[in-house]
């Protein structure tokens, strides 16, 4: 009897020593694979020189060391990489890309339609995430919206409204901010999907033209005027992060920037909470306000009605 005891003292007291070390393993820093892979326009930000990693890349992997929350494996290489098996190793996958990415089919099945869905698994989408797999429907779906196009270019100053301050995922830009950014607009943005955080304000947003034309670039409307920035999803237990930001190799620096990345990747730790609920109101009352904005302060569009 007393030896029996005496193994399970000792039993205990080697769960004791190792439970330390277990907890730290399973609270460890997550897993990003990071896909960099341009099919079509390669940003100066993913654009590697001389095989040295891009500044894009160079950012998430210090951030990744710096918060000690997640470590990072880049790639421009989807067929190689982006596979079923390779998938099962990452926690988070964030996309920073361009047109259809060579990605095996059985990749793309089990990512779309699995991975994405399970609990601790992440997806964060960053500027020309938006710009990829324009008719590829799962991926534009989960994402939140496809580029057709970016009237504020590279060196546009553009001003940002903050629709939730005290949000944990946007408190680092205030109620509104100012940016020197390329501002996408999409088609298959979904409101009763997504909550929106960021929005482009038009009316302190003014387009420069060349030769002298006030109006600017022509602005298509066709598929609504109010500009989403930075928004989240929840897909099944998984979650997303977009945010049309990351044009500029600055940004990539920029302190506001890289504090909502680093709430995003502790959201979806679980780190942290955050309402995700769709706010699809607050779109309609920027779509209101954009329309608006754009007959007061003569804005160029297509003078098309909006499609769904």
């Amino acid at each position: 009897m007393l030896s029996g005891l005496r193994c399970l003292t000792v039993l205990s007291l080697c769960l004791f020593v190792l439970s330390p070390a277990l907890a730290q393993e399973k609270n460890g820093p997550s897993k990003m694979l990071f896909v960099t892979q341009s099919v079509g326009f390669k940003h100066g930000s993913v654009n590697r020189k001389d095989g040295q990693l891009a500044a894009a890349e160079i950012a998430m992997k210090t951030l990744g060391e710096q918060t000690g929350l997640f470590t990072v494996d880049c790639t421009q290489d989807c067929a190689a990489d982006f596979t079923k098996e390779n998938l099962k190793k990452y926690d988070l996958v964030a996309f920073y890309t361009t047109l259809d990415l060579p990605i095996p089919e059985d990749a793309k099945n089990y990512f779309f339609g699995e991975w994405i869905y399970e609990k601790g698994h992440g997806v964060l989408g960053f500027h020309s995430a938006g710009d990829t797999f324009h008719n590829y429907a799962p991926y534009w779906d989960m994402m939140g919206g496809v580029f057709i196009g970016h009237p504020w270019g590279a060196g546009t100053q553009v001003t940002i409204t903050n629709h939730e301050p005290n949000h944990p995922l946007v408190t680092s830009f205030g109620p509104e901010f100012s940016f020197k950014e390329e501002i996408y607009m999409y088609r298959h943005w979904q409101p009763a999907k997504c909550r929106v955080l960021l929005s482009l304000d038009y009316a302190k947003s003014p387009l420069a033209a060349p030769g002298g034309n006030k109006k600017g670039p022509v602005i298509n409307v066709q598929y609504g005027a109010h500009v989403p920035v930075c928004w989240i999803k929840t897909m099944g237990d998984g979650k997303l992060y977009y945010n049309n930001l990351g044009h500029n190799e600055t940004t990539w620096t920029n302190k506001m920037y890289l504090d909502s990345i680093t709430q995003a990747v502790k959201w979806m730790r679980g780190e942290i909470e955050c309402d995700a609920t769709p706010n699809p109101e607050v779109s309609k009352a920027f779509e209101e306000k954009s329309r608006n904005d754009i007959r007061e302060h003569g804005f160029a569009t297509d003078s098309k009605e909006v499609k769904n």
